[in-house]
């Protein structure tokens, strides 16, 4: 890696999956975790910020007790990941000690970004572990997380860190060189993407289509932790973990694996919680008259321009605002009818909402001056606030 001091630091996010640190066996691979611990302190000795999020404890948990042969329920992989992440933070610290850095550990579940007091505490603890020039290394905390509070994964986790950390880059390495054409593994004409601007349908059913779960495969994870990722001005990579000196290069500016280039401009902190949190699993449809208002003019959500209310949610959620027909482009933008976003269920926007559904479903329609009429009372005249409102 070149040393050249007109490049500014960098705040990296890595996350390692269980196939590269095993390099395809049952076993975590010491030689491995050695290479990749050299080159993340050699980022960090070169003035980049590196977190570090790892796969792994359960693979660490089944090779300790021996590959017992366990059924695969939660409570026995809660078992699996308790035994292994001790062992897994251990190899860790080891190796890093060995380029002489300090690692600090950071468990998480949805619980501790999904309110704003938490993720703000996260976040601290992050920036202080940095700020001192500790590692920190990051995983779900599995052996209590619930699937009420779970992320599922560590491809959304590390999209998640990097909401947390405003990351320059966050790196997916897995045991492909990144996306492709159709599976590698069963067609030899496949070919590498090597950048993706728009992540639509018809690449998350290539994504989907492996039956290996890894080919283009095991993509649709990533392609999801993108999605976030990108929104918040990280730039994303999915390269191969086996690659000499994979991320040293990507650093470098080495074209190598699937690049995603951010979006946009990366967003305010509290819009930043609002990203990362955990969404209801209700939603809001809105008229195309209100998706253009809150797409292209800036306005707050009004119960006038509610036309449905799906789900459950309460007062203070975070709910996606779908509309089910095309809104066009904003005026005098000269894109016609139907183009501009998308025209059945897409998510246009997500914010905290003020009223929760059952309320809602009851204004809904309505101008904001008969709220008070119709409810009894009001909590103010919008149902989501532009302050409190991501646009996607």
């Amino acid at each position: 890696m070149r040393d050249d001091p007109t490049t500014p630091p960098k705040r990296i996010v890595v996350k390692v999956g269980t196939s590269v640190l095993t390099e395809g066996t049952r076993r975590l691979s010491p030689p491995r975790m050695v290479d990749l611990a050299r080159q993340c302190a050699n980022l960090q000795h070169a003035g980049h910020e590196v977190i570090l999020c790892t796969s792994g404890a359960i693979a660490a948990g089944r090779e300790r007790l021996g590959y017992p042969e366990l059924a695969p329920t939660v409570a026995k992989k809660q078992m699996l990941a308790a035994v292994g992440q001790s062992r897994l933070m251990l190899m860790w610290e080891r190796f890093f000690e060995i380029y002489g850095l300090n690692v600090g550990q950071l468990l998480l579940t949805h619980g501790d970004v999904a309110s704003r007091g938490r993720f703000l505490n996260a976040q601290d603890a992050l920036d202080t572990l940095i700020e001192h020039k500790i590692i920190p290394i990051i995983n779900e905390n599995d052996a209590v997380a619930t699937d009420e509070i779970k992320i599922g994964d560590n491809d959304n986790l590390s999209a998640l860190v990097a909401v947390l950390a405003d990351a320059d880059l966050l790196v997916l390495l897995t045991d492909q060189p990144g996306l492709f054409t159709a599976d590698p593994r069963r067609d030899p004409d496949a070919q590498l993407i090597t950048e993706v601007r728009v992540i639509d349908g018809a690449l998350r059913a290539l994504a989907g289509g492996s039956q290996s779960g890894l080919g283009v495969g095991g993509m649709v994870t990533k392609l999801e932790a993108a999605t976030t990722a990108r929104r918040v001005g990280t730039e994303v990579l999915i390269a191969d973990g086996a690659e000499p000196n994979v991320l040293l290069r990507i650093v470098d500016g080495e074209p190598l694996g699937t690049r995603f280039p951010a979006l946009d401009t990366p967003p305010e902190n509290r819009k930043r919680w609002i990203l990362a949190g955990a969404v209801s699993s209700g939603h809001i449809v809105v008229d195309p008259g209100a998706a253009k208002a809150l797409r292209f003019q800036g306005r707050s959500l009004l119960p006038a321009g509610v036309v449905a209310v799906e789900g459950v949610f309460e007062r203070g959620d975070t709910v996606p605002v779908l509309v089910k027909e095309p809104i066009g482009g904003p005026p005098g933008s000269g894109l016609p009818s139907g183009s501009g976003l998308p025209s059945l269920n897409g998510e246009i926007a997500r914010g905290v909402t003020r009223y929760p559904s059952d309320e809602l479903q009851r204004i809904r329609g309505c101008h904001s001056d008969k709220i008070a009429e119709i409810l009894g009372y009001t909590y103010g005249n919008v149902v989501v606030h532009r302050n409190d409102m991501v646009v996607l």
